[in-house]
């Protein structure tokens, strides 16, 4: 059935003669539409369906563009990434390929310390210039959401100024940026290995400044031995509840800590890495609506061995994103189209649960999903335009860029 709205009043653009993935919840695969048009007005969808059942108040008068058989997707989102760093840590993995171990790296000076004195030494202004060229790279892709963490400052000042980069990020490049506070990533040198004193400042010190800012859309942490128990990150969740800002979780990525089921437990938008999560914890993730972020380039980076299990989140019916986890240290990732590849071909994703993981879902996973993410009368006219025969081939090539158009918001 084709969807339309109730007026067509001017200021639109058309694009006709498509192959529409409208990626819609409830149609079958893709939700395709051969010989598809797709109507916006004022940076809305305002028709998606076949031509044949274009309105004809809606052919009339508007900007046309001539599709010639192409594929339209909605415009790719990477839901999570940790985009604004400065500097990287190329030479620790040099050091790794020698032989080094993790702590001979981090006795090097080497580790998230490493990116920390990095971002603590550089402005906003650079951080912004050092960042652009991985967006960039993104948005040539068709990405027209980027959610980007903050997390390498690990102080009131830094943090505060991470995502104050990553907001001018969204004004210089036409894409929707989400930034999340990511406080309780890792224990700052001052902190002097008291894990509970950094937590009890993340909570009731950082986040709350940050938030009364209006600087963060959300509030993650990475629970894992080498970072917070879930004790403490329950303690970061209960302040960001305090401040009505949702929450995600670094969860089970090293270990079972059962983080899935606490992210679950406060009704998190997404728990993410998931290795070992457990079946507990998928089910607990299923009840509570949360999306599982899949995070190949990670896996594939450090070299892991244990899969996240995608088969206890088919049978739960847990919904599955796809993302970059672009970060300096464990996935220097800037391609979306390669990370589909690499999920389905290291954790076995289909090709529609991949292109579902980098629209739909990974809009649910931040919580946009009424916004963007499918083609559907109402939601932002973010489109992908590809040349391509089949959606098949955004997942099978490698190293390889189709995209014809990227349309951010109609234009």
């Amino acid at each position: 059935m084709a969807a339309e709205s109730k007026s067509w009043a001017g200021g639109l653009r058309l694009w006709r003669n498509a192959r529409l993935a409208t990626m819609a919840e409830g149609s079958a695969g893709l939700g395709v539409v051969e010989h598809g048009a797709l109507a916006a007005r004022d940076g809305r969808i305002v028709y998606a369906g076949p031509e044949s059942e274009l309105p004809s108040a809606l052919a009339q008068g508007a900007e046309t563009v001539d599709c010639e058989g192409r594929w339209i997707t909605p415009g790719l989102i990477d839901c999570h990434t940790h985009l604004v760093h400065a500097g990287n840590r190329a030479n620790e993995f040099e050091m790794r390929l020698a032989g080094a171990t993790y702590e001979e790296v981090a006795r090097a000076g080497g580790g998230i310390v490493s990116s920390v004195k990095s971002l603590r030494a550089a402005s906003e202004s650079e951080l912004v210039t050092q960042s652009l060229p991985r967006l960039d790279a993104l948005i040539a892709e068709g990405v027209t959401t980027v959610e980007v963490k903050s997390g390498y400052g690990l102080d009131l000042e830094n943090e505060q100024k991470s995502l104050r980069a990553a907001r001018r990020l969204g004004e210089q490049r036409p894409v929707t940026i989400r930034t999340t506070f990511l406080g309780a990533h890792a224990l700052p040198p001052e902190a002097k290995g008291d894990k509970d004193a950094f937590i009890d400042l993340v909570a009731k010190e950082i986040l709350p400044a940050v938030a009364a800012e209006g600087l963060a859309d959300a509030v993650d942490g990475f629970c894992e031995g080498i970072a917070f128990s879930p004790d403490q990150m329950a303690r970061v969740f209960d302040a960001a509840k305090a401040a009505c800002l949702p929450v995600k979780l670094h969860a089970d990525q090293l270990s079972n800590l059962h983080g899935a089921e606490l992210a679950a437990r406060y009704g998190a938008l997404s728990a993410d890495h998931l290795e070992y999560t457990d079946e507990a914890g998928a089910a607990a993730m299923a009840k509570a609506g949360t999306v599982a972020t899949i995070l190949p380039g990670a896996y594939y980076f450090i070299r892991e061995t244990k899969k996240p299990p995608i088969g206890l989140f088919r049978q739960h019916g847990v919904k599955m994103a796809v993302a970059t986890d672009n970060n300096p240290g464990t996935s220097p990732l800037t391609s979306l189209l390669l990370t589909m590849n690499m999920a389905a071909t290291l954790f076995g994703l289909t090709v529609d649960e991949c292109l579902a993981g980098v629209t739909r879902e990974a809009a649910r996973a931040l919580g946009l999903l009424e916004e963007t993410g499918t083609l559907e009368v109402g939601k932002s006219a973010d489109l992908a335009i590809w040349n391509i025969e089949r959606p098949a081939e955004l997942v099978y090539r490698m190293g390889f860029n189709p995209l014809h158009a990227r349309i951010w918001r109609g234009q």
